[in-house]
C-alpha cells in the first residue's frame, strides 16, 4: 500500500480490552480518566493479574507482553542488560534498558527525564493490571515516541491475606516471594517482597535479584486520599556473557565469549524510590491530583573493553560506575461541564522532573577496577506542561484533543582533564524543546461498535547512554538531535457478546533525525541522526468470549520499518565505510509478529491447561542489512490445578517453554562493532510454579 493510501485513512486505531464476559472495561492510559476502551480513539490494551501470574514466573514482562499486537519483547536472557521492548518499532535499537516508551508504575515514571527506563523495577506479583498504548496520544507523557506501558499496584484484600509463591526451573532458575495485603484501622495495604536466582541458559550469566514493592492508601478526610509507594531493588554481580558472533553461535549457543571471561563483565545494580500520590476533589465535578516521588539508582558495570584501548588518554576505561539521584513532581487539574450544551472533559497539568549523576570511569584491569579514567557530574532535567480535552459532539461522536509543551536540558561538568594529553575540559550543556499535538475523533457505530482516527506528533531525546560517549573524540555527543516524528492511526474495535473481541488498526509513522546505533562494541555504543525513517503497520488482535471451559486469543503485527534517506556508517572489525541505502530495514524489528494462545479449563477439578505459539519474522542485525537473526516459531505449554477451600486457595502448575527444543536467536545487539549480534534463547526449559493463598 503506498504512503499516500496510508495517509487517506487519516489516523487511529483499534485496540482495547474487555473481560471475559463481554462488557466493555475501563482504561485510564490514553486519558489519565477512567473511560471506556470503546469510546478512546488510540490503540490501548490491558492485562490483568491473571494474564502476568498464572502458570508464569512473574520475573519478566516478556512473559506477557507477546499478547498485546504492535509490541516486541526481546528476552536477552541476560539479565545484566535487561529487556528489550520495542513498541512500532521505537525502542528496538536500545543495546540495554528501555528506550523511546515512556515507564510509568503506580502514576510515577520508571523512565528517566532523558527517556531511558527499567522495566526491572515493575513488580509483576502485586499488579493489578498493565496498561499499554501505543500511537500519537503517547506523546501527552512527554519524552516517548512510541508508546506508554503503566503497570498499577493492586489494591489489599478486605480481609488481611498472606501469599506466597515459589518456582522452580530449568538452569538454576528458582524464584521465591511473600506478599501481605489488607486493610486495617483505615488503611489498605499491600507489601510484596521476592528474590529470583538463576545460573543462567549460557556461562557467565548467573543473576539474583532482590526486589520489594509496597502501597498505602488512606483518606484524610471525605475528598481526600493519599497513596504511599515504595520499591527497593538489589541486584549485585550479574554477570554478561555477551553476544555472539554468528559462527560463535552456531558452535555453541551457551557461550560466554572470551573477552566476557577475561574481563568478567557484570553490572551491580541497587534503586530505591519512594513516592506519594494525595488526590483532592473539588466539588462534584472537579479533581486535583499531586504527586511527589524521588530516588536512587547505583550502577557499576564492568566492559570488554581491550587494554591497550583503555589505556588512551581520552578513553574513559571499561569500567563505570554512577550514582544517581532522581525525582520530580507533578500537578493536575480535571473537570467537567459542557460546551455548546454537551459534556466536555478537560485537564491540565503540569511536570518536572530531574536527574543528577555522578559517572565515574575505571580501567578494567581484567576484571578489576584500576585507575580512574572519568570523573563528571551530568543533569537532565525536564519541564512539562500538557492539556487534553473530550467534547461529546453527539450521542456517537466524539472529539479528543491535547497538547504537550516540553524543554529537556542537558548539563555535563568534566573533573578529568588532561590537556597535555589532549584530554581537555569537556562540559557543556544542551536544552531540546518541542510541543506535541495529538487529535482523535471516535464514532460508536452501535453499542459495542467504534471506529477511530487519530493523527499527532511526537519526539525523543537521546539519553545520556547514548550522549555518553562520541565516535570520534571526547565528551558527550551533544550534537546528536532529538528525533521527531508524525504519527496517523485509523481503526475499528468491535465486541460480539458471548463470542468475540476483535481489534484492528492500520498506521503509519514518518520520523527525521532518527536517532540510530552508530558502533557498539563491548558494552559500549555510540549513536548519531540518521535522517528519515518510515513504519507502516497493521496490528490485529482477537479473543474469544464463549460461555465454558475455552478460551482463545490472537494478536498479530505487520510492520514495515525501513530507513527513508540514504546514509554513511561504519561497520566490521577493522572498521570500513558503508553506505546504507534508503529501504534498508531498521535493525532489530522483525517485520512480522504472530502470538496465538488457548487455554481450557475444567470447572470441578480445577485443572488447565494452555498452549502458546509465537512466530517472528527474522531480523537484520544492522544497518546495511548485512546479517540476519534467523525467524523462528516456539511453543509453551502449561498446565495445572487449583483447589480452593473457605479462606484458602492453592495452586501448582508445571510450564514448558520451548517445548520444541528450537535453537534460535531471543534479540539481538544492533550494529556491534566486532559483529557480535546474537543473543541466543534457552532451549526447552521447564519450570514447576506452587502459589498459596491465605485468609488471616
Amino acid at each position: 500500500m503506498k504512503a499516500t493510501r496510508w495517509c487517506a485513512l487519516g489516523a487511529a486505531v483499534a485496540a482495547f480490552a474487555v473481560r471475559a464476559d463481554g462488557l466493555d472495561i475501563v482504561v485510564i492510559t490514553a486519558t489519565r480518566v477512567e473511560q471506556p476502551a470503546l469510546e478512546i480513539p488510540a490503540s490501548v490494551d490491558r492485562l490483568y493479574a491473571e494474564d502476568l501470574r498464572e502458570g508464569r514466573a512473574q520475573v519478566n514482562l516478556s512473559e506477557s507482553l507477546g499478547r498485546i499486537p504492535g509490541i516486541v519483547v526481546q528476552n536477552r536472557q541476560n539479565y545484566a542488560q535487561d529487556l528489550q521492548i520495542s513498541s512500532r518499532g521505537f525502542g528496538a535499537r536500545a543495546t540495554f534498558g528501555v528506550r523511546g516508551i515512556r515507564l510509568i508504575a503506580d502514576g510515577i515514571p520508571a523512565t528517566m527525564p532523558d527517556g531511558q527506563g527499567q522495566a526491572a523495577t515493575f513488580a509483576l506479583g502485586s499488579a493489578s493490571r498493565v496498561e499499554v498504548l501505543r500511537g500519537p496520544f503517547s506523546s501527552l507523557y512527554g519524552n516517548a515516541s512510541g508508546g506508554v506501558i503503566s503497570i498499577v499496584t493492586e489494591d489489599g484484600p478486605p480481609v488481611p491475606q498472606l501469599d506466597g509463591t515459589f518456582s522452580a526451573g530449568s538452569y538454576g532458575a528458582s524464584r521465591g516471594a511473600l506478599k501481605l495485603g489488607g486493610q486495617s484501622a483505615g488503611v489498605n495495604y499491600v507489601i510484596d517482597g521476592s528474590r529470583f536466582e538463576a545460573d543462567g541458559y549460557r556461562a557467565h550469566s548467573a543473576v539474583a535479584r532482590d526486589h520489594v514493592n509496597a502501597k498505602l492508601k488512606f483518606a484524610l478526610g471525605a475528598d481526600t486520599a493519599v497513596s504511599l509507594l515504595a520499591n527497593r531493588l538489589r541486584q549485585p554481580q550479574t554477570q554478561d556473557p555477551l553476544g555472539l558472533t554468528r559462527a560463535q553461535y552456531e558452535q555453541d549457543p551457551r557461550q560466554a565469549t572470551v573477552q566476557a571471561l577475561t574481563f568478567n563483565t557484570r553490572k551491580s545494580v541497587a534503586q530505591d524510590q519512594i513516592g506519594a500520590t494525595l488526590t483532592q476533589a473539588l466539588g462534584a465535578t472537579a479533581r486535583l491530583q499531586a504527586t511527589l516521588w524521588g530516588g536512587q539508582r547505583d550502577v557499576e558495570q564492568y566492559l570488554a573493553i581491550p587494554l591497550a584501548t583503555q589505556g588512551a588518554a581520552t578513553h574513559s576505561g571499561g569500567v563505570v560506575n554512577l550514582d544517581r539521584a532522581y525525582g520530580g513532581a507533578a500537578l493536575r487539574f480535571s473537570t467537567e461541564a459542557e460546551l455548546a450544551g454537551r459534556p466536555l472533559r478537560f485537564a491540565a497539568g503540569i511536570e518536572r522532573e530531574a536527574m543528577a549523576e555522578r559517572r565515574r570511569g575505571f580501567i578494567n584491569n581484567n576484571g578489576d577496577a584500576g585507575a580512574l579514567k572519568r570523573d563528571e557530574d551530568d543533569a537532565v532535567k525536564s519541564t512539562d506542561v500538557y492539556a487534553q480535552a473530550e467534547w461529546r459532539l453527539t450521542d456517537r461522536w466524539a472529539l479528543h484533543a491535547g497538547a504537550r509543551s516540553s524543554r529537556v536540558q542537558f548539563r555535563s561538568n568534566d573533573y578529568f582533564t588532561l590537556p597535555a594529553t589532549g584530554n581537555g575540559d569537556d562540559s557543556g550543556e544542551r536544552s531540546y524543546r518541542t510541543t506535541t499535538p495529538v487529535a482523535g475523533m471516535v464514532f460508536r457505530l452501535d453499542r459495542l461498535t467504534s471506529l477511530y482516527a487519530n493523527v499527532g506528533r511526537g519526539f525523543e531525546t537521546p539519553t545520556f547512554a547514548e550522549l555518553a560517549y562520541r565516535s570520534a573524540g571526547t565528551g558527550l555527543n551533544f550534537g546528536l538531535e532529538a528525533g521527531r516524528s508524525r504519527h496517523l492511526e485509523t481503526g475499528f474495535k468491535t465486541i460480539l457478546p458471548g463470542k468475540l473481541r476483535l481489534n484492528a488498526a492500520l498506521f503509519e509513522v514518518l520520523t527525521r533525525d532518527e536517532i540510530v546505533t552508530d558502533r557498539s562494541s563491548g558494552g559500549r555504543s555510540t549513536f548519531k541522526n540518521a535522517g528519515r525513517t518510515g513504519r507502516r503497520g497493521v496490528e490485529l488482535g482477537a479473543r474469544t468470549l464463549l460461555d465454558g471451559p475455552f478460551d482463545a486469543r490472537v494478536a498479530y503485527t505487520y510492520l514495515d520499518a525501513v530507513f527513508r534517506d540514504s546514509f554513511v556508517t561504519l561497520t566490521g572489525a577493522p572498521a570500513v565505510n558503508v553506505t546504507v541505502p534508503a529501504g534498508n530495514l531498521l535493525p532489530g524489528v522483525p517485520r512480522s509478529q504472530l502470538y496465538a494462545e488457548a487455554r481450557w479449563r475444567h470447572a470441578s477439578s480445577g485443572f488447565h491447561a494452555s498452549f502458546e505459539w509465537l512466530r517472528k519474522s527474522r531480523v537484520a542485525v544492522n544497518d546495511p542489512n548485512s546479517e540476519f537473526a534467523d525467524a523462528y516459531s516456539t511453543v509453551n505449554l502449561v498446565a495445572g490445578f487449583t483447589q480452593q477451600g473457605t479462606g484458602w486457595a492453592l495452586s501448582e502448575f508445571l510450564r514448558v517453554d520451548n517445548a520444541g527444543n528450537r535453537n534460535y536467536v531471543g534479540s539481538v545487539v544492533v550494529n556491534d562493532a566486532n559483529g557480535r549480534y546474537y543473543e541466543p534463547a534457552p532451549r526447552r526449559s521447564l519450570l514447576l510454579g506452587l502459589q498459596g493463598r491465605m485468609s488471616l
